[in-house]
């Protein structure tokens, strides 16, 4: 028997290297006459170096992660007696485990001459590193003997895309996450599909989408094409549940984001697909009390009052008697009795605070001065820097 193995690959476009002068150079027209009779170049583009016939694959070729890796494998009977009981077996052999690809277990009842065997496997590359395709035949010949033997096919399966993360915390409890996707190919890729599958805890709002005219459109506009090297931005918007952002408890520490959803197709529309491990980003930490603005306007007249809205979430694990007191600054007074009690606070629990100030400097002021005091540690709880507002004259906001 006579055992052969082929990678099934797609054609790729034929590449001629074009060879040309002047006209008042010693060949004259000959060679740009050449190029023109050429039937593998693309007719009025002679010069241009990609063709319009196809080629078939002259070497095994790359492969790259998240590809789908095909072979045809053929048993062939090149003997003038008829053999039975074969067979065909195919192995993956990765660095962690054996993966068994052949499409049927069961033995042929014979092989007469000059007829083969044929089978197709498919495999989707799910490791990086060396790879061995073992492929095993056993058969019976006329005469009752078992024979075996085995074929080993070697190839490294390559790092298509390089991926790099970035989390920005807001104010809130939004998070702000950036993909960073590098092609690391040769070819270029058409980038199918990029998105964010979130975690349980979590709303996702992609980013990557500009409205025009009543459409969504692509900021990478309509051919997202990803050339060798180059690298793109994703940027995504997650936003805690209601069920989750309502405990405070619950947000801390390392919590898990979700994971990235990468499609591709390369060539003549090879399809590949990755999906990155569970993003985690740490949670930054409040301390024993969370104080947020809920709401503040972006402008205010000078000395006239204006309202904000504080939000005072326990994220300890003990119950809190808050006392709040206020602070004047330079420029901004507040409006109101300082040392109100504000009761006792559960731990994940919150409140909502409605304050009132004023401002007696124009010009960007930092809402400063709150504090907050637990009356049973004896604990104060110092809050500057909290939000600026745009402080302007009253005409200057009328006109």
């Amino acid at each position: 028997l006579i055992f052969a193995v082929m990678r099934l690959t797609k054609p790729t476009l034929f590449t001629n290297i074009p060879v040309t002068c002047e006209e008042r150079d010693l060949p004259g027209n000959l060679f740009n006459q050449l190029m023109k009779d050429d039937p593998s170049t693309v007719k009025g583009a002679e010069t241009l170096m990609l063709g319009e016939m196809l080629t078939l694959p002259q070497n095994f070729g790359n492969i790259f992660l998240g590809e789908t890796f095909s072979s045809y494998i053929s048993v062939h009977n090149d003997s003038n007696q008829v053999v039975k009981d074969i067979l065909v077996k195919a192995d993956l052999q990765t660095s962690s485990q054996r993966l068994n690809l052949s499409a049927s277990s069961a033995a042929v009842a014979e092989l007469k001459p000059d007829c083969c065997i044929d089978d197709v496997i498919h495999h989707e590359v799910k490791e990086i590193g060396t790879h061995i395709l073992v492929c095993a035949v056993s058969y019976t010949t006329q005469t009752g003997e078992k024979m075996y033997f085995r074929k080993f096919f070697k190839f490294q399966v390559l790092k298509p895309l390089d991926v790099k993360t970035k989390f920005y915390n807001a104010e809130t409890d939004e998070v702000f996450l950036e993909a960073q996707i590098q092609n690391i190919t040769t070819s270029p890729m058409f980038m199918e599909k990029v998105s964010l599958e979130p975690s349980m805890m979590y709303n996702v709002a992609e980013l990557n989408t500009v409205d025009r005219a009543g459409e969504r459109e692509s900021t990478f506009g309509s051919r997202t094409y990803l050339q060798p090297m180059d690298t793109r931005q994703y940027l995504y918007c997650l936003k805690p549940k209601q069920e989750f952002a309502e405990k405070a408890g619950v947000i801390k520490g390392v919590t898990v984001i979700g994971k990235l959803d990468i499609v591709w197709k390369t060539n003549l529309g090879e399809r590949g697909r990755l999906q990155t491990s569970q993003l985690q980003r740490m949670a930054p930490g409040y301390g024993d009390i969370r104080l947020s603005l809920e709401t503040i306007p972006d402008t205010v007249n000078l000395e006239e009052p204006f309202d904000i809205t504080c939000k005072i979430t326990n994220c300890s694990e003990r119950t809190m008697d808050l006392v709040l007191e206020m602070c004047n600054t330079n420029s901004i007074h507040w409006c109101g009795v300082s040392g109100r009690q504000l009761g006792k606070l559960h731990p994940s629990s919150s409140l909502h605070l409605a304050l009132a100030l004023l401002s007696s400097v124009q010009g960007l002021q930092s809402v400063s001065g709150l504090r907050l005091t637990d009356t049973f540690l004896k604990r104060t709880y110092e809050y500057d820097d909290i939000a600026q507002v745009c402080v302007v004259s009253s005409e200057v906001k009328q006109n």
